[in-house]
């Protein structure tokens, strides 16, 4: 059997909800032993949500499969003693408090790696620890609007850029990233011998997504209007348009070779570049043809050929279509974490139940000898 590559590696998670648990998650199935360490009596907000299955949340389960729980009240003295206890087992701690509020509690980075210099700490915050908002409070797409995400989107029919649908900040801006810097901290302490403090800063992750549009506007001064970016609706190449049926087809064809075949396919002739000079005629032909047919039928058209397009199906669909053949989460549905198939660990483990004294009991020794 092979041995995972974070076998041996012991994690203690402080975060709740989405962006920390996720990261952590990552490590648990690359083979970490991760411990969440929930505070009494309720635990991680997350345990709350609906739907709920067996009593415990769905996201909860999907989020904290495969990982330890303990409860500990870290004002009370007995709970501090037990924690320092595991904290010398632990190898890296994942927190998602506002800058200051571990530090207040004596478990700040000055005060943990003076006593636990291996330790690897983990902030994943809005806006990091030293930015002017760095205490205000938001959320995932505050991030996104504050790195100009928002504001470049297509607008909608009132004018308003419509809300982004998904959770970027919280995933690719917070766990992600997390994930990344914990794993090259641990390469790294292999050769210093010494832990170090990740700082993560969710707002400041998502501005590599404006990297296109970025790079245009400041080496040309000429900023794409919302909805009017290579990638955001600017292009008749890179758009959604409907069939006959009213189902959407996403043409992604960038390349002069993919739209010449993608033209050719369609039965529209056009002088090149013309797409670059009259975008919105050039749109309304691709768009008055495309509705000329179902969209099965222009797929059964294009067969093979490559002019990048795909049906754009809802997320019902989309979930039932992805998720055949994959190991199902005991009827949750069978969504992949970004990780390659041999670091991915079983799918259908539990999520743990809030900790009690005999878990505590359980990782606190388990930290004996670690260090």
């Amino acid at each position: 059997m092979t041995i995972p590559p974070l076998h041996g590696v012991t994690v203690l998670d402080f975060s709740t909800r989405l962006p920390g648990p996720l990261a952590t998650l990552m490590l648990a199935q690359a083979g970490a032993r991760v411990i969440k360490v929930e505070r009494p009596p309720h635990g991680d907000e997350l345990r709350a949500f609906a739907p709920r299955r067996d009593g415990m949340s769905v996201h909860f389960q999907w989020l904290n499969r495969g990982k330890e729980s303990v409860a500990l009240d870290l004002k009370a003295e007995p709970d501090r003693a037990a924690l320092e206890e595991m904290l010398a087992g632990a190898d890296v701690l994942v927190e998602q408090f506002r800058p200051g509020v571990m530090a207040r509690l004596g478990l700040g980075w000055a005060e943990l790696s003076a006593r636990h210099p291996r330790l690897i700490y983990c902030a994943v915050t809005g806006y990091g620890q030293a930015d002017p908002r760095s205490m205000t409070a938001a959320h995932d797409l505050n991030y996104q609007a504050a790195a100009g995400l928002v504001g470049s989107a297509p607008p909608g029919p009132d004018g308003r850029p419509g809300l982004p649908p998904v959770l970027l900040g919280d995933i690719a801006g917070g766990s992600y990233p997390a994930v990344m810097s914990i794993l090259l901290a641990l390469m790294q302490r292999q050769a210093s011998g010494r832990g170090q403090f990740l700082d993560i800063a969710m707002s400041r992750n998502v501005e590599v997504f404006t990297f296109w549009n970025a790079i245009q506007g400041a080496m040309t001064g000429q900023w794409p209007q919302p909805g009017g970016g290579r990638h955001t609706g600017g292009s008749p190449r890179y758009r959604v348009y409907a069939a006959r049926d009213g189902r959407y087809l996403a043409v992604a064809a960038l390349e002069d070779r993919f739209w010449q075949n993608f033209l050719d396919a369609i039965g529209l002739d056009l002088p090149p570049g013309r797409d670059a000079e009259a975008p919105e005629e050039v749109a309304a032909a691709v768009a008055s043809r495309l509705a000329e047919r179902d969209a099965a039928d222009w797929l059964a058209l294009f067969g093979d050929r490559d002019l990048c397009c795909n049906l754009a199906p809802d997320l019902a669909e989309a979930v039932a279509a992805n998720g055949a053949g994959r190991q199902a989460v005991d009827g949750m549905p069978a969504i992949p974490l970004p990780l390659a198939p041999q670091f991915a660990g079983p799918a259908d483990e539990a999520a743990p139940e809030l900790g009690a004294r005999d878990g505590l009991q359980a990782a606190g020794g388990a930290a004996e000898g670690r260090r």
